[in-house]
């Protein structure tokens, strides 16, 4: 038997040599993680563009002034043609020859064609280039808060930075963007970096494909405070298939007018116990609601299986349903609920 006196204690080397063998087998679960992240990045990262456009103002006093604004952009594939993709307020009042569109690379073109939806802030941008690297558009419907996600765009002028974060909130409307405003609005927001420069950038799931495009920031400072936005991926393939077949952006109407009146307090005193849904105060004849027997006084519940959450809500989904479709649209009525 081995007496206590002769197990001497371990030096403080090999204390340390104890501890970085714990750290690098913990280390190891982190970086094999770690490199699902680093894959992600290098698959994008080749359809990630910095986006340069040089624009003419009108400041004070009407004067002229030049205007540099950058942003970023995701290459698609629509058809057997090249398009990046981008917020309309990254290249808004800028002609072609003065919007650059650079690749990782290095190489950088000129759009040959440029067509934008100011309602949702989408642009996109032909390239009469054929060598190039598509991103996948993903199913935004299938994203969830808390789902982690890789932002990419050029903050300050510094193209390809790469953030990460989570999904933190869903269907965010109704916010202040710009001098122009965006009419439709559903959102995604993130706490993934964003920063003025990653407008137009991709918001990426983990299995790289875009799921958003970035768009904007909350921000009392003008730089990132936690809470970006990002349009969601589904939202941007209607609007950019519309734009290449059409020229513009078709949207689907109902045909009503709705009570922005409306309020919580005058739900509960019609026996609504809930504080959202959309009222209609006017029906238009000859349209899909007067068809469908919709009636003023109706307060729409559920519109295509979605819970309806108020007015803009109710404008973004009929905005973004197929023409010509017919979908369910459940109201409160009489004191209780119709299909």
């Amino acid at each position: 038997p081995v007496s206590a006196q002769s197990v001497s204690a371990p030096s403080l080397h090999e204390q340390r040599d104890q501890m970085y063998t714990a750290l690098a087998r913990e280390a190891d679960l982190i970086e094999r993680q770690n490199g699902l992240l680093k894959k992600v990045v290098k698959v994008v990262q080749p359809s990630v563009v910095h986006i340069q456009a040089n624009k003419t103002s009108r400041g004070k006093n009407n004067a002229l002034t030049k205007v540099e604004e950058a942003g970023a952009g995701v290459i698609v594939k629509y058809g057997e043609r090249f398009y990046v993709v981008t917020n309309r307020h990254v290249i808004m009042d800028a002609r072609n020859r003065n919007i650059r569109v650079q690749l990782e690379d290095g190489r950088f073109f000129n759009p040959v064609e440029v067509r934008t939806d100011p309602d949702s802030d989408i642009a996109v941008m032909l390239l009469e280039e054929n060598n190039l690297a598509a991103a996948r558009l993903g199913d935004s419907d299938r994203v969830e808060i808390g789902d982690f996600v890789v932002a990419v765009g050029s903050p300050f002028g510094l193209s390809h930075s790469v953030s990460y974060g989570i999904i933190s909130a869903r269907g965010r409307r109704d916010l202040e963007l710009g001098s122009e405003g965006v009419r439709f609005q559903d959102f995604m927001q993130t706490d993934a970096a964003i920063n003025p420069g990653n407008s137009g950038g991709p918001l990426l799931n983990l299995r790289g494909e875009v799921i958003g495009i970035n768009t904007a920031i909350a921000s009392n400072s003008g730089g990132n405070d936690g809470i970006g936005f990002s349009i969601p991926a589904n939202m941007v393939s209607k609007v950019v298939q519309d734009l290449l077949r059409f020229g513009r952006v078709r949207r689907g109407f109902v045909g009503v007018t709705l009570d922005a009146r409306f309020s919580p307090e005058k739900a509960r005193a019609i026996g609504l116990n809930s504080v959202f849904g959309a009222r209609i105060s006017q029906i238009a004849p000859n349209s899909p609601a007067f068809d469908s027997e919709l009636q003023k006084g109706d307060i729409i519940l559920h519109f295509n299986g979605e819970r309806i959450v108020n007015d803009s809500h109710l404008v973004s989904e009929v905005s973004q349903t197929e023409i010509g479709r017919t979908v369910p649209v459940t109201v409160f009525r009489n004191g209780s609920r119709q299909t």
